[in-house]
Parts: C-alpha cells; sequence; structure tokens
C-alpha cells in the first residue's frame, strides 16, 4: 500500500482562516523524550503489582501515541503524509491545506517539513477496529486499520432509499424506522407480493425510482425496488429485491418475480442483493426482472397507452436438508 497516498480525511470541504480553525490539542514533537516517574509511597505493593503496572504502562502508552496521532484541529486519525511546523506542531495533510499552510498552534508558516518519527512509530502500533463498540473484535496495524474498517461488516449501513441521495447511515432497526417515518415508505409482512405499477405516460422515463416496499419476513427486511429508467435509447422497467444484511447473510434467501398479461408472462428467480452494494450498482448489473417498454405495454393491454403492470413475486429461504445435503426451500406462510 502506498503510503503517501492515505490522507486524513474531514468533514469540512471549505478553506478556514487562521483565526477560525477550532484547536482541540495541539500536539508538539521534539527531537527527543523525556520522561518522569510519579514516587510510590507503598512499597508493600510494589512487588504484587509490578505485572499490573506493566500492563498498564503498556496501555497508557498505546493510548498516549494514538493521541499523538490525531489531528489538532479534525482530530481524525493522521495519516502519511504528517506534516509539522518549526516548532514541531502536527497537522495532517487535509487540514494543512485548509489552514492556508500557516501551523493553528502557533501561526508559523507551515512549510514542508515532514513528521517522520512520528510516522514511523505508527508502523509500531496495532489498534482496534473502531467497530469493536458493536462487536468487531479484530486489531490492526495502524496502517491496515483504515482499510478494513472501509470494509468492516460491523460497519453501519446507508439508506437503501433511491429516491434521492440519502447521507443517513445507521444499524437495520434504525435504517427500518428512518424509511418509514422519512420516506413514508410502505411496510408490509409476508414473503409474497402483488403490486400493480400504472404510469399515465410510459414515453416518460427520468431516471427515477418508482416505488420501494419493504418486506418483513423471516425476521429479516428486504427492499423491492421497481422503477424506470434509460438503457441505450430505449426505456425499459426493472424489478429487483435487496436484502437488508450483510451478502453472506442475503445468499440464505431466494425470490421470484413474475409479470405478465394477455397470457403471457416474464418470470426471474435469483438470490436479493445486499444493500453494501449500493442501488446504482445492482440496477446496473440488470440483476433481476428486466422489462423492456415494447413488452411492458404489450402486458398493459388496452390502446398501449398507458403502462399498467402487475408485479408478483415471493420470498423463501434455502434450508439445507439433513438427509441428501441439498438445499430445500422453507415457504414463508
Amino acid at each position: 500500500m502506498e503510503l503517501d497516498s492515505i490522507e486524513c480525511v474531514s468533514s469540512s470541504d471549505g478553506m478556514i482562516d487562521d483565526d477560525e480553525i477550532p484547536l482541540h490539542h495541539p500536539h508538539i514533537i521534539h527531537s527527543q523524550y523525556s520522561s518522569s516517574k510519579t514516587p510510590n509511597n507503598n512499597n508493600n505493593n510494589i512487588n504484587n503489582s509490578s505485572s499490573n503496572n506493566d500492563g498498564i504502562a503498556a496501555i497508557h502508552s498505546t493510548t498516549s501515541v494514538h493521541e499523538l496521532l490525531e489531528c489538532p484541529v479534525c482530530t481524525n486519525s493522521m495519516y502519511p503524509p504528517i506534516h509539522q511546523c518549526h516548532n514541531g506542531h502536527t497537522i495532517c495533510s487535509t487540514c494543512k491545506a485548509r489552514a492556508h499552510n500557516r501551523c493553528p498552534t502557533c501561526r508559523q508558516e507551515l512549510g514542508d517539513i515532514r513528521c517522520l518519527a512520528l510516522e514511523k512509530v505508527a508502523e509500531s502500533l496495532e489498534l482496534p477496529c473502531k467497530y469493536g463498540s458493536v462487536g468487531c473484535p479484530e486489531i490492526f496495524p495502524y496502517y491496515s486499520k483504515l482499510k478494513h474498517e472501509s470494509v468492516c461488516n460491523f460497519r453501519p449501513y446507508s439508506c437503501p432509499y433511491a429516491g434521492s441521495e440519502c447521507s443517513v447511515v445507521g444499524d437495520i432497526p434504525y435504517l427500518v424506522s428512518h424509511l418509514r417515518d422519512d420516506h413514508k415508505v410502505d411496510m408490509h409482512s409476508g414473503c409474497t407480493f402483488n403490486h400493480r405499477y400504472v404510469k399515465s405516460n410510459p414515453r416518460e422515463v427520468e431516471n427515477a425510482t418508482w416505488m420501494l416496499t419493504v418486506f418483513n419476513c423471516f425476521g429479516q427486511c428486504f427492499c423491492l425496488h421497481f422503477e424506470a429508467f434509460q438503457l441505450g435509447t430505449a426505456p425499459v422497467y426493472m424489478a429487483f429485491l435487496r436484502f437488508m444484511g450483510d451478502e453472506m447473510e442475503a445468499r440464505n434467501y431466494s425470490y421470484s418475480l413474475e409479470v405478465g398479461g394477455n397470457g403471457r408472462k416474464l418470470t426471474w428467480e435469483g438470490t436479493p442483493r445486499s444493500i453494501r452494494d449500493s442501488h446504482r450498482k445492482v440496477r446496473d448489473s440488470h440483476d433481476g426482472l428486466v422489462i423492456q417498454r415494447n413488452m411492458a405495454l404489450f402486458f398493459s393491454g388496452g390502446e398501449r397507452k398507458e403502462l399498467k403492470l402487475r408485479v408478483t413475486g415471493r420470498i423463501w429461504k434455502e434450508q439445507q436438508n439433513p438427509d441428501g445435503g441439498a438445499c430445500m426451500p422453507n415457504l414463508c406462510t
């Protein structure tokens, strides 16, 4: 991994004037480190607690170095290149640019001085994943931690609503409540569905999601998407299912979709995609029931001037057959 390409990411994009930079805890890196010892008046406990003190000292040491690696401006962890001013105050690359190349602590010009000592110290650190509080047990070297956290199974999920660029993240129960309360998404219980989609002018396609419905079955939640979008020069309609959970869990389920009319029908059967995959990624991979406009209008009947599609489907859980080892569908009733 190219360490020079990894930078601290700040939540603010704008430039900040020197006087406006919030300074949380300035860090000073000197060429020599001094240490001091606190006298211990309780001599009777020295031998009994020496091993405990060693462990506590190690924890405090790691914590102190980790604090040194926090940018004093944005408080995010710093990754190479870590900059410092002539007085030894450190700052991350992102905040250095926002601070007009002025040290936010002493207001001296930063220049291009790298804090190579602190970068080297970081290489020796092993830190727990930041999602440890929600269940991740992993510990990683400092420079591998960021990469793991970007794909950690315990990281929060993004809102699966596709009608807008929603930035809300959270766990599944929170996102279900968010979809219901903020996006006004229809919620249904059961593993079968029968939806009718009507559009008065099927020639107008604006790459917008028509409908998102959430189904609760087998104690899990699934998102049913149905939308219109341009495929080349022709509009198409697509229905697909996403699982509100991780990819490995999604593989335990299957679903089928069916659309038809005038004595004809199209069917689709597959595995729901995890909401870890973005809505656009699933849609652009055509992983679902895709209906061309001419076929959709044929299914609609009448004079083919109004789109009327009925999409039916069901969700089931694959179960292992203890006799033959093959998977057997467990249908929701």
